[in-house]
Formats: structure tokens, sequence, C-alpha cells
């Protein structure tokens, strides 16, 4: 009595899914085995990878040459899949319609996950390779005066502040050691359609403890007037920018030469103004356009947002041009990219303090909210949006730095000053302010070198998602 062999589609089939299966359906044990053997080394290599050597991974997956070794890894293991299913289907004996459809699915079961990984592996390469610089920035800003928190305990926090002039360095940051601290300066221009010039209307410095992954995240008012500047920089006898700092990109952008070092005039002027304010070395910078934001939102799949009070903005200026009006209930509320940022963005019938606050809390949300599903599924709309919209001097051999550093970030160590005019505000008219640098900069430090410290002026909020405007 002799047994019918399994027709040729379903033994391709089965060999698409698990290599070796549909040999050992033809009778071709020996062979079917070895291949479950090669299976199962390699399923184990693949958990053990995962499991043990997950932060390894996360940061190769930022780095060029581990990319290329993922690439190549990937076209192996397709080669692989491919001959093995090729074989199983080529030897069985049937020859109907029917295997024939089932070939064509073996076939879209191989190279599906393969063309996918590879799309995704290449489109992260070409992330990486366009956006991120190749090499570190030679010149870091260094403030002009030294804030030391000599003490920081309960109720006994003490300070001084010396003032040195201001300088330059060439060497290398040394943010990895525990001795200094990461600071990253973020920004948000106004640049869009009908826009001349670029106002950063959005300026934090994030500063991160390496070791303990301690956060301090500091919100710039952009009518903060008089912005020291280093030596060497600027066109004014004060040795400070006039003109309210949300000027100071552009300002960089029309007088270069007035912006001597390392990087572009405007990123040399705001590295230089945020360095002598917080009296901190500025390492790196992102900056991010208005339809840079909408994009990362909608690529991410929005946010959710506890709004605290009904805001309406009859001529709200839309990036892509123009006005519309704008309404958000109170209540929690479903945005997406465009509702994001203009709930950002609005300052009618509420001040620069409250909107500076809704910033925070908005791109808190997004951080809380989004996870590795959200990022997978709309991975290739947020690199395009990244290529085409965000800019930033962090080298490509730091990524994976900050990528073993993330897991350390703790939201409930993060502390957030509330630098408001009613708080540090010492003088100012028609929308231009001049702020107390001096208190700024040492209850800046005080909560650097302890962010649970709590001080009258600290935004005890965070990254809370409730967008809470009553301080404004």
């Amino acid at each position: 009595m002799t047994h019918e062999q399994p027709g040729r589609g379903l033994a391709a089939m089965a060999s698409s899914l698990l290599p070796g299966s549909g040999h050992l359906l033809l009778g071709r044990r020996r062979l079917g085995l070895a291949l479950l053997v090669i299976d199962g080394l390699v399923l184990l290599a693949v958990v053990v990878a995962v499991l043990g050597f997950a932060t390894e991974l996360a940061k190769a997956w930022v780095t060029p040459d581990a990319l290329a070794v993922f690439l190549l890894f990937n076209a192996a293991l397709l080669l692989y899949r491919g001959v093995v299913t090729t074989d199983s289907f080529f030897s069985a004996g049937s020859k109907s319609w029917l295997d024939w459809t089932g070939g064509v699915v073996a076939g879209f079961l191989v190279l599906a996950p393969h063309l996918l990984f590879g799309s995704v592996a290449l489109t992260q390469l070409d992330l990486i390779n366009t956006v991120f610089v190749p090499s570190r920035p030679q010149v870091i800003a260094v403030a002009s005066t030294t804030t030391t928190v000599t003490a920081v305990s309960s109720g006994d926090i003490t300070t001084t502040s010396t003032p040195p002039a201001a300088t330059t360095t060439q060497r290398p940051p040394r943010i990895w050691d525990g001795y200094q601290r990461l600071n990253i300066m973020l920004l948000g221009s106004d640049a869009g359609v009908g826009r001349t010039g670029t106002r950063t209307d959005t300026i934090i410095l994030v500063s991160i403890e390496p070791v303990s992954g301690d956060v301090a995240m500091f919100s710039i008012p952009r009518n903060l007037t008089e912005a020291p500047l280093p030596e060497g920089m600027g066109l004014w006898d004060c040795r400070c920018f006039p003109d309210i700092i949300t000027h100071l990109w552009a300002n960089g952008e029309w007088y270069p030469d007035a912006f001597p070092g390392g990087q572009s005039p405007s990123v040399n002027a705001l590295k230089g103004a945020l360095g002598l304010i917080f009296d901190v070395d500025v390492h790196y910078y992102a900056k991010v356009d208005l339809a840079g934001f909408v994009a990362i939102f909608d690529a991410l799949g929005g946010v959710t947002i506890d709004v605290p009070k009904r805001i309406v903005d009859e001529t709200y200026p839309h990036e892509g041009g123009g006005t519309e009006r704008v309404v958000f209930e109170e209540g929690l509320q479903d945005l997406d990219g465009h509702q994001a940022l203009a709930y950002s963005r609005i300052r009618r019938h509420s001040g620069d303090f409250a909107r500076m606050h809704r910033q925070r809390c908005v791109l808190g949300a997004l951080a809380q909210q989004t996870g590795l599903l959200d990022l997978v599924r709309g991975y290739g709309d947020f690199a395009t949006a990244i290529k085409d919209h965000v800019e930033t001097d962090i080298p490509v051999d730091r990524l994976g730095d900050l990528v073993e550093l993330v897991p350390k970030i703790d939201a409930d160590r993060m502390a957030t000053l509330r630098i408001t005019r009613y708080n540090y505000g010492s003088s100012g008219h028609a929308g231009y302010q001049i702020y107390d640098l001096e208190q700024i900069r040492v209850d800046a430090h005080v909560l650097m070198a302890d962010p649970t410290v709590t001080l009258e002026t600290q935004d005890g909020s965070g990254l809370d998602a409730t967008c809470d405007e009553s301080f404004d």
C-alpha cells in the first residue's frame, strides 16, 4: 500500500513558515530534521539576543555599520528560506493549479517579512546618514559665570556665583563620565509658508545627568530680552542681544560674521546665549519647523490631552498660510498633528508662559503615549518627517550612547523651572522683558543637583498631560 505525497503547494507553504517542515511532509525525514535543527539554532540566537542584549540591539539599530550587518543577515536568511521553500515545491509530485497557487502564497510568505525589514532598515540607515552629523561638533559654548551648589538637603541649599570671562573651547565633550551633564537645546521654529526669517518661538534646554538619568528641563520665555552673548559675538556694546531671544536665530542668518564659531552663526548664537544664561556647556541642539511638528505627531498617531479650560482663537495663523478659527473644549481631547501644534502655539486670551507650559505637556504626553507599535506602524512617515523638517548637530557616533541613556530617564525625577515674569522678571516694556538671570542660574543649578528639591519657582507638574494654565 502506497501513500500519496502531499501537493507541492502545501509542502512549499509549510517550508515557508518553518523551513524543513515541508520536507518532513514529503517523507524526507533526514533533511527535514537537519533543517529544523538549523531553525532552532537561529531562533535560539534571536531569542537570546532580544532577551539578553536588548540594549545592545537598540544601540546597533542606530549604528550604520550594524545596520549593514542586519541587512546582510536579512538577505542571508531570505536566501536560506527561499532555497528551502523552492526545494520543497519542486520535490512534490502533484502539479495541479492549486499547487501553483500554493507556491505563489509560499513565495509571498517568504518575501514579505524580509522586504519589510529591509525597507525599514534602509529607511533607518538613510535617516541616520541624512539627519545626523558624521563627527562630533568642535565648539561648545562655555558660560560666563561659575555657579556652585555647595549643599543640597531638605531646607539647606547654599549656592555661590562668580563671573569669570566667557570663552570657548575646542575639547570634545566628556558627557558620559559622570562629571558633566548632557545639555541639549530643543528649538521649535515658526518657519513656514508666507514667513520670512526664522523665529525660534520654542526654546527648551534639556539637561541630563548621564549616570543617574536625572533630567532638568527649562523653557526659555520668547520675550527674554538682553540675553548675554559670549565675548567676540554680537554687534552691540552690551555684550548681549538687545532684542527678544526669539529673534536671535534670525540675526545669526542676517549677520553671520557677528556670531563666529565652529557651527552655523545662528547655532553659535543660541548655544552661546543659553550657555551663559544657565552656566552650562550646551553640547547639542535639535530644531524642528511647524510642518515637521505636525508630521511627527501625525506619524505617531496624535496625542490625547486633558484640556483644563476652553480655548478659542478666531484668527489662529495656520502653518500652511492664512488664518482659521480653532476651538479646544475642556476635558480629554484627541489631537492630530495640526491640532496639537495649534494647542501648543495659541497665545490669544493667554500668555507666553501658559503656552510654554502647554508645549511641555504636549511633548510629555506624546512621549508617554507613544508605544513601540505606534512607532513601528508609522515609522516610514516618522522618518520622512525627521528627514524633511529636523536639523541637529548630534553626531552619529553618539546615537548609541543616547539610546543607552533613555532607559535611565525617570519622569518622576524630572525637574522643571517656572521662568515667568512674576518669578524672575526685573523690568520690561511692550513685550520686552528683562529677567534676573543670576537667580535663574542659581535655581537651575539647584534643580540640576537634585531634581527632588522643591523651589517656590519650580513647576511641579513636570511632564503631566494636564495642561494647567492657572499660573499665567
